[in-house]
């Protein structure tokens, strides 16, 4: 059998041990480049991409949100919450402000030079997704988003 893209991509000599093997090395080694594109596009604006995720999720929310709330909101887990915050706000790209109510309770809000940051990358951030994976039919994405998803369900319900 021909060797895939992937076992010539690491020179793999022999074939690998199972398919799910495969298919576990093709997602990180593709989830991998897709961070190094998005993380050097974000350096230009001074992010890294759990940065810019905050940023994303208030923009989204339309909102102050409390922190525990993007955490449990972020594409990838950050296990210094508050120091991410902290980084944001010393960029002024966020402001906190303690609920009344509960003083324990951290709200979290984009400041208008984030909104504007976040206005000027929209459209290098949409090119670069359609550079990565624009290739795909709107049908093999959605099959794709739809694999992915199957996975990690999976992997929730072993939590």
């Amino acid at each position: 059998m021909a060797a895939s893209q992937l076992q010539r991509d690491l020179k793999k000599k022999n074939t690998f041990a199972s398919p799910e093997q495969e298919a576990v090395l093709n997602i990180l080694r593709t989830s991998d480049q897709f961070q190094n594109r998005f993380g050097r596009l974000l350096r230009e604006h001074g992010l890294t991409l759990s940065q810019y995720n905050v940023l994303r999720i208030l923009r989204g929310e339309g909102k102050p949100l409390p922190c525990r709330e993007i955490g449990a909101r972020l594409i990838q887990v950050v296990p210094a919450m508050t120091g991410l915050i902290d980084r944001l706000e010393a960029q002024q790209l966020v402001r906190r402000d303690r609920c009344s109510e509960d003083r324990r309770v951290i709200y979290i809000e984009l400041t208008d030079s984030a909104k504007t940051l976040l206005k000027q990358l929209d459209q290098p951030i949409t090119d670069l997704e359609k550079q990565l994976i624009g290739h795909l039919t709107r049908k093999e994405l959605t099959q794709l988003s739809q694999l992915l998803e199957k996975t990690r369900l999976s992997l929730e319900s072993e939590d």
